[in-house]
């Protein structure tokens, strides 16, 4: 299916969008305060070894020290020999090189691994591994195998490394593969080079940003077009396009228009609706996705779709409709991990089956690694994404301060209520002669209307005056009690 990319920049903020028949198929960002770092190589330092979990924690300076697993310790893989344990390999205090290979996500520290691979334009380098791999995504074995003898005769005799070719490599020269080649043994030379001489923690490598990294990873056989709406970042990617991908370049262009880029093809209101709960379907019918830690729910209901010939019918068609939905709003809110879908309830196999395979049929546009089981006994479909970044909504949002992501706050009658209970407590504690409540208006009000009389009898049990004070800016839960 053809697709194209539209690039909003911002200072602050580069936004990619993926278009296919002029739908959001998936959005990517990336800011300048919190650029991930996947990919990344840093000289770090073994903080703390722990034997029970045969890992380490190693300090790369970021907000919170990054996991290292034995698994990942490449040194000790080598020849298909079990790993020795982690104790005998780090000590504390040790200095290690390490490449980020998760990004932190809520209170996880970043993921290492000291097995080196940094990506060009058409291979990837393997600095500790002399081993020539060949993409998944070129399935001819003659092409394969032709592929490995071009890029053996190219690769010089003093190499101690090894490459992967990537797919973009399929229909390079022997020239482009020799320059990506020279390329990346001259910046892991520099790498190694900065480790020498530097002291933990530092930086030694990082990773191209959003928009170079769409010229590199995301462009495809498919794309037809690459739309950029800033000046300065169009010079930019065409020079860099020029030097490592010159068949993107014909497919780069500069939108000039009055009218902002997104707004022109709807971006910003898909963003808009991807942040929220429901996800309304065109036939009536809606979802109700709800992100955790622990997993995402995704509930399907008929609402008001009443068009099919009978019940039955209806039910179908809506969950039809929601298996395309579903597969589009995961790739575009980019959720990971374990994934539970609730569809309507389906008496016919034949049904359920036709709505499992529509599923996966949908899914299976989304590049991202994924499995699919079917329906439990309880009529709920698994299936599971992985994790490459940040949600959209984990991007974008953050808890709400009024609920603390509860999504419900405390009726004020419930409210009403803690505070009675709080005064009962603080008249038993201290001898004030008043008590003043601050609380939010309409808590306030409910003391001055139905719970008057409450409030008067505990005022008379604990012979003390109870004055109130609404505050304006206080949240429905929020109150203080003063003693005066």
């Amino acid at each position: 299916m053809p697709e194209e990319f539209l690039v909003n920049f911002t200072p602050q903020e580069t936004r990619v969008a993926l278009m296919q028949k002029g739908v959001v198929q998936e959005l990517h960002v990336e800011r300048s305060a919190s650029r991930g770092i996947v990919g990344n190589i840093y000289l770090g330092q073994v903080v703390r070894v722990l034997p029970g979990m045969q890992s380490a924690f190693v300090e790369i300076g970021l907000e919170r020290t990054a996991f290292l697993h034995v698994a990942d310790i490449w040194s000790e893989r080598n020849n298909g020999e079990s790993p020795r344990p982690i104790e005998r390999i780090l000590s504390e205090g040790q200095k290690i090189t390490v490449q980020v290979l998760k990004d932190p996500l809520g209170t996880k520290g970043a993921r290492l691994s000291t097995q080196i691979s940094i990506a060009g334009r058409l291979l990837v380098y393997l600095p500790q591994d002399r081993h020539i791999g060949i993409s998944q995504r070129i399935e001819n074995e003659a092409e394969r195998e032709a592929l490995r003898k071009r890029l053996s005769a190219l690769i010089p005799e003093d190499e101690a490394g090894g490459f992967i070719v990537r797919t973009m490599a399929e229909s390079a020269s022997d020239d482009e593969l020799a320059t990506d080649i020279a390329y990346l043994r001259k910046l892991w030379g520099e790498i190694r080079s900065q480790a020498a001489d530097a002291s933990p923690p530092k930086i030694l490598y990082e990773d191209l940003n959003l928009g170079q990294r769409l010229l590199r990873d995301l462009v495809s056989a498919e794309t037809s077009r690459i739309v950029l709406d800033s000046r300065e970042n169009h010079q930019k990617l065409t020079a860099f396009a020029a030097e490592y991908m010159p068949r993107v370049l014909p497919l780069i262009s500069h939108y000039t228009g009055e009218r902002p880029l997104f707004d022109l093809y709807g971006v910003e209101d898909e963003i808009e609706k991807a942040l929220a709960r429901r996800v309304d379907l065109k036939s009536g019918g809606y979802l109700i996705m709800d992100q955790t830690e622990a997993m995402t729910t995704i509930d399907v209901n008929t609402g008001g779709f009443v068009g099919a010939r009978n019940f039955d019918d209806t039910i179908f068609k809506t969950n039809l409709e929601a298996a395309q939905a579903i597969a589009r709003q995961l790739r575009l809110r980019n959720l990971g991990g374990i994934i539970i879908i609730d569809f309507i309830d389906m008496e016919s196999q034949e049904h359920r089956d036709s709505v499992l395979e529509e599923l996966k049929r949908a899914l299976a546009r989304d590049h991202t690694k994924m499995s699919v089981s079917g329906f439990t006994q309880l009529g709920l479909v698994e299936m599971t994404r992985k994790r490459t970044r940040e949600s959209l909504a984990h991007l974008l949002c953050e808890p709400c301060p009024t609920c603390e992501g509860r999504g419900e706050v405390k009726t004020g009658r419930t409210v009403c209520y803690e505070i009675l209970r709080e005064l009962l407590r603080e008249a038993r504690q201290f001898n004030a002669r008043e008590f003043r409540v601050l609380a939010a208006p309409d808590v306030i009000d409910l003391f001055l209307d139905e719970e008057s009389q409450a409030l008067a009898l505990l005022s008379e049990f604990i012979d003390r005056t109870v004055s109130l004070h609404p505050e304006a800016s206080y949240t429905q839960e929020q109150y203080d009690i003063v003693l005066l």
